[in-house]
């Protein structure tokens, strides 16, 4: 306790010496006051760990009504304040009293050193762990606010419009939604405004990239495990459908996990309880599960790829996000809200894009949707010069709009033959690239076909701009 903070509060002196003698060695700092009209200046100026606080502070009163009084102050000033009556030992029933009316313990008159200094201990324990869980609040209620401000779904093309219409009508239900859609449309910004528009919104939203979870840890991420129950649990540790309680569970890439996997998930959202591993009593849960997914109907439709009797389970209502190259009309307006925000990250001069830059951006296919565009902007951010973000700073291949369903091949200037280029750079790019166009850019699926992990793919997409 050598940083904390006592406030001891009583009309006996020599209770006021005494507590300084035995908490000197115990505590950072203990400040003693014999009169309780200076507590609320004393709250203003200090942070008090602790308060102990006496039940009577008149000569010959012994009915405990002023400690009453002040320990509903005190309690007013700091709801999170830890106090500790002090009381004569016959006036115990009205130590107890006081303990039920928001007093944390009490001690009787004379003291033992080792009972106060016990109950100074689990009232400082207690105090920490008030202190740490409104911090939390108040973070979460932060990011609660910046999410607001700064996830926006930008664009006014139809498929937009419709997009967020079904949003407004699907958000304020506790349905299960999945989402549908290629990668880097936007599928995590829909799932948070379906949470930031529901019942739930002052709650957690917990995102879950199933396609980053190693498979033998998947029951261990969403369900939580018990100390010992493998190699490694050292400690308890709470799952993601827990910690998630009273919010949303985003399961992105939910189409990644495997059929054993999907029937353990699917008992979990069933019964509404989960089982830690190596536990034995299960845990009721209270979230909403919003899924997301880029595989195609045909694949989901699959019972050797996905099960059947979960994919009803998560589809509650089905929403598909747009590729960009269906909503042409937004982009410029996603370009320049993207070069504002890497201006500013940059310490930049804002630079608005010319009408060649929009018109080239507008023409292209855009396999890697907004993401791409993201990148595309933030290179052309770094490096332009002008006054303007000209066609060229964006480095993007002339090309002509392809049929809306389309996926195009690489640009030809990416499909060289190997043996034409030794620059391994420029060599790692070409097989990305291809990789991705082979695939359709299912992360999962370039990234086995690489030899790479999700991540690893993302950074190499991110160096080259893809």
């Amino acid at each position: 306790m050598n940083n904390t903070s006592i406030l001891v509060v009583d009309d006996d002196q020599d209770i006021l010496t005494a507590a300084r003698l035995l908490l000197k060695r115990q505590v950072g700092k203990v400040i003693t006051t014999d009169r309780p009209a200076q507590i609320p200046d004393l709250l203003a100026t200090h942070q008090f760990d602790a308060i102990l606080l006496d039940m009577n502070f008149s000569p010959g009163e012994s009915s405990g009504k002023q400690g009453f009084i002040w320990l509903k102050k005190i309690l007013a000033l700091d709801p999170n304040a830890v106090v500790i009556m002090i009381t004569a030992h016959g006036d115990i029933n009205t130590a107890v009293q006081a303990v039920k009316d928001g007093a944390t313990d009490f001690i009787a008159k004379p003291w033992q050193n080792e009972k106060v200094i016990a109950t100074l201990s689990a009232a400082v324990r207690l105090h920490q762990s008030l202190s740490e869980a409104s911090q939390y609040k108040q973070s979460h209620r932060a990011l609660v606010q910046a999410q607001q401000t700064h996830d926006q779904m930008l664009g006014q093309s139809a498929g937009m419009t419709r997009l967020r219409s079904l949003i407004n009508r699907v958000a304020p239900t506790d349905a299960n939604v999945l989402i549908l859609g290629e990668n880097g449309t936007g599928k995590e910004l829909v799932a948070r405004a379906l949470h930031q528009q529901s019942l739930r919104a002052q709650q957690i939203f917990m995102a879950v990239d199933l396609g980053a979870v190693a498979e033998n840890l998947f029951e261990s991420e969403l369900f939580g495990h018990k100390k010992g129950a493998f190699t490694g649990a050292h400690t308890d540790r709470i799952g993601r459908l827990v910690a998630a309680q009273g919010g949303t569970l985003f399961l992105d890439e939910i189409g990644n996990l495997p059929l054993p996997l999907q029937a353990k998930l699917l008992t979990v959202l069933e019964k509404r309880e989960v089982t830690p591993v190596g536990g034995n009593t299960p845990i009721a849960i209270d979230v909403r599960v919003i899924s997301a997914t880029n595989l195609s109907h045909s694949d989901l439709a699959n019972e050797t790829k996905f099960r059947q009797d979960l994919f009803f389970r998560l589809n509650t209502v089905e929403i598909t996000v747009p590729p960009l190259r269906q909503r042409a009309d937004d982009i410029p307006l996603l370009a320049e809200h993207y070069a504002q925000l890497y201006a500013r990250k940059y310490r930049k001069h804002n630079r608005n894009l010319s009408d060649q830059a929009k018109a080239l951006a507008q023409r292209q296919a855009w396999p890697g949707n907004v993401r791409a565009l993201r990148h595309a902007i933030e290179r052309a951010v770094i490096l332009a010069e002008g006054q303007f973000l000209e066609a060229a700073d964006l480095q993007l291949a002339e090309a002509s709009h392809p049929q809306a369903n389309a996926i195009p091949d690489a640009p030809e200037t990416m499909a060289l033959p190997m043996d034409e280029d030794l620059d391994l750079e420029r060599m790692e790019q070409k097989l990305v690239q291809k990789a991705l166009s082979k695939h359709h850019y299912n992360i999962s699926q370039a990234a086995k076909a690489l030899g790479l992990t999700r991540a690893a793919l993302y950074r190499r997409m991110e160096k080259y701009g893809l």
